[in-house]
């Protein structure tokens, strides 16, 4: 059964770190982009950050552009979500999601309609 578990969140002050992980099970994604996304009560899904199978291409939503990393470690089948200087507009539930699609080492989407599994998300709270 493939799976991928959200783990990290919390509730934090604004300007705080948090580190979010999601560890892919079931099959390996060392060949898959990743992509986390985030979904705010009454809001849509949108897109977070992405990052190529081969870490080589990293794509950022403007919103958290200089504040949030993202990266992979591939012999634990990982991605991971470094967020910085936490606003209170970054409260949602986190989720992490993999597209299958392999486009080479650079390739990264960013819609979450192409995306092909999704973990069960995270909470992440950030009060002012």
């Amino acid at each position: 059964q493939v799976q991928l578990v959200e783990s990290g969140g919390g509730l934090v002050q604004a300007g705080d770190s948090l580190t979010l992980s999601c560890a892919a099970s079931g099959r390996s994604f060392n060949r898959d982009n990743m992509g986390w996304f985030r979904q705010a009560p009454g809001k849509e899904r949108e897109f977070v950050a992405a990052i190529s199978w081969s870490g080589a291409s990293t794509h950022y939503a403007d919103s958290v552009k200089g504040r949030f990393t993202i990266s992979r470690d591939n012999a634990k089948n990982t991605v991971f979500l470094q967020m910085n200087s936490l606003k209170p507009e970054d409260t949602a539930v986190y989720y992490c999601a993999a597209d299958l699609t392999d486009g080479g080492q650079y390739y990264v989407r960013t819609h979450p309609s192409v995306y092909d599994y999704w973990g069960q998300g995270t909470q992440v709270t950030v009060s002012s």
